[in-house]
Order: C-alpha cells, then sequence, then structure tokens
C-alpha cells in the first residue's frame, strides 16, 4: 500500500498506466520547438517519479535540475547531481567537484526521435557555460535492457561496464541497496530505517542486477 495515496502497488502503476496514455495523446511538438531551461527539484520530481524507469528520487543528490517544455508543458525532465558511488571520481578526475553525474533523464514517450539527445546537448552546453565541472558521467543500465544509445547520439565515450550488483525493489520502486545505509547527522535516516523494516518483513526484496554501461563526455574537450 502506498501510504501517500491510500492505493496498493498495482493501484498506483494502473493509475500511472492511464495518466501516461492520457498525456501520451495530448502532446505532439517537434524537436525544434522545445526548449529547455533550469529548474527546481520541486517542479520536476513528481514528473520523474512517473516517467522515469525506476520511478523514485530518493537519496538523489540534485545540483542542477533541468526541464524540457513543449510550449508551457513539461516533457522532459534531468538531474545532474555527485556521482552515487563514493570513490568513483577519482578514476576521472583529480578533484570531486571537477566530475558530475546526469543522475535521471526521462521524457514523455512520444516524444520525437533525438529528443533524448537535444536534451542532453542543450544541458551540456548549459555547464559548459555556467560552471567549472569539467566532466560528466552516466550510466546505461543493462538490467533494463538499457545500452546507452542517447548517450552514444551525445558524442559520449563509452568506458566498459560496471561489475554486477543488486538493487532493492520496493512499492513498485527501485532503490540503491545503500539507500538503508542513508545517514543523518550519524543517524539512519526515516526511509532508511523503514527500507530496513520492509525487507525484514519481506515487503521489500533484492534484486540483483546486471552491470551498467559506463559513459562519459569531457566538458572542456
Amino acid at each position: 500500500m502506498d501510504t501517500t495515496t491510500g492505493l496498493s502497488r498495482q493501484g498506483v502503476e494502473s493509475r500511472c498506466s492511464r495518466l501516461k496514455f492520457f498525456i501520451k495523446r495530448v502532446f505532439m511538438g517537434k524537436v525544434r520547438t522545445y526548449t529547455v531551461k533550469p529548474c527546481t527539484r520541486k517542479e520536476i520530481s513528481n514528473f520523474i517519479e512517473l516517467w522515469h524507469y525506476s520511478h523514485n528520487m530518493n537519496g538523489i543528490i540534485s545540483d542542477y535540475c533541468f526541464g524540457l517544455y513543449d510550449g508551457d508543458a513539461l516533457i522532459g525532465a534531468m538531474v545532474y547531481g555527485k556521482i552515487a558511488m563514493a570513490n568513483v571520481w577519482k578514476r576521472y578526475v583529480n578533484k570531486q567537484e571537477d566530475i558530475i553525474e546526469l543522475r535521471r533523464l526521462c521524457c514523455i514517450d512520444n516524444t520525437p526521435r533525438n529528443t533524448e539527445s537535444y536534451f542532453i546537448g542543450k544541458t551540456l552546453k548549459w555547464l559548459q557555460k555556467n560552471t567549472n565541472i569539467k566532466m560528466v558521467i552516466s550510466y546505461a543500465d543493462a538490467t533494463y535492457g538499457h545500452v546507452g544509445t542517447i548517450y552514444k547520439a551525445s558524442n559520449f565515450k563509452y568506458l566498459g561496464m560496471t561489475k554486477p550488483g543488486k538493487v532493492i525493489r520496493f512499492n513498485g520502486q527501485t532503490f540503491h541497496d545503500k539507500a538503508i545505509r542513508t545517514k543523518y547527522k550519524g543517524k539512519l535516516k526515516p526511509f532508511a530505517e523503514k527500507l530496513k523494516s520492509m525487507l525484514k518483513l519481506g515487503v521489500a526484496y533484492y534484486l540483483d542486477t546486471l552491470g551498467k554501461h559506463i559513459y562519459t563526455y569531457d566538458l572542456r574537450q
């Protein structure tokens, strides 16, 4: 049961499917007419929870957020933030602040071909102009059949794959296995406590995953 909606997981997914169907029938713009704007996390969180395959934003550090708009309608969302895995930055740059991860990217289902690469390209140019960040890293999750086509189309460099791992599935959402260890001021966050208890009850469960395809983009090339 989703305590915020009073619906079961199946009910939430059914409602999301109906909403997606309605949205897909409404928006049919052309890529060149879309605009990309910096925005707040709050403006795109619900959109990402609906359209991203993970259906969650929990634990995501959002340093830079962007919306893709067809007129006034939000049809895409993107979040850049600190790298999820500790010390991974050391493999690519000399300072942690020199690299950022593309943490979330999603669009409504019926956007035209090349929409995602257009969206990515606009945000990369914004980062080049408005920050001192040197590199962007992102991952394509093989568990969900992703191979990184949009990153290849955006001129990212392919660096191979990560090792297989595991995630936690709970209430129709996917969480990194470290979600149960997230702390604030030395204490587990309330959601981490809840997730641990759901695992013990069997309501949440671990799911083995394949590796992820690794892509990087040099902002200062």
